[in-house]
């Protein structure tokens, strides 16, 4: 079975000619929601996704309002509300050096570069500028970190771990 992985949920139809609202939960999302991307819609039903091919796509807010090639009618469409979008492994695509997707970072041990443990990714927040990733620290409580050179130092997604610079004023 091909590992998939999520890009959004589509959470309403837009206007009659099939088009769909979906609150996306991607990286790269200019990539992602590209004329001519193949993506899958994955009914809540278990039955098999569906391929669709991404005609237009235009942002809003936190949401991007997508044409697949596939649908031209809000009838068409309209079956799919509340549904999964996901891409496939393989068309994940290449990345760059120090680029990295969020399932990759989801989960890593943050320690210092003195060696403190910090705790663990929980999420990674996208609010503009630059990523934040939410740390779950070993007492409960979330330490905000952004995602710049001069605090994430390195990234090792192979043994699952980050090392941080801490400014002062983060803890």
């Amino acid at each position: 079975m091909q590992q998939l992985f999520n890009v959004g949920k589509i959470v309403n139809t837009h206007g009659i000619r099939g088009e769909l609202k979906i609150l996306t939960t991607t990286d790269f999302l200019e990539d992602r929601f590209a004329k001519g991307s193949e993506l899958l819609i994955v009914p809540a039903d278990g039955k098999a996704p569906v391929p669709v091919t991404v005609e237009t796509a235009r942002f809003q807010k936190n949401m991007v309002i997508v044409k697949f090639k596939e649908y031209h009618n809000i009838n068409d469409v309209e079956k799919y509300k509340g549904t999964l979008l996901k891409v496939s492994a393989e068309r994940l695509g290449e990345l760059e050096e120090n680029e990295f997707y969020f399932h990759e970072v989801i989960g890593l041990e943050v320690i210092t570069e003195d060696g403190e443990k910090l705790g663990v990714v929980k999420e990674i927040l996208t609010p503009g500028a630059n990523d934040v990733w939410v740390i779950k620290m070993p007492n409960g409580k979330e330490l905000l970190l952004p995602y710049i050179e001069s605090v994430i130092l390195n990234v090792n997604v192979r043994e699952k771990r980050a090392t941080v610079r801490l400014m002062e004023g983060l803890l």
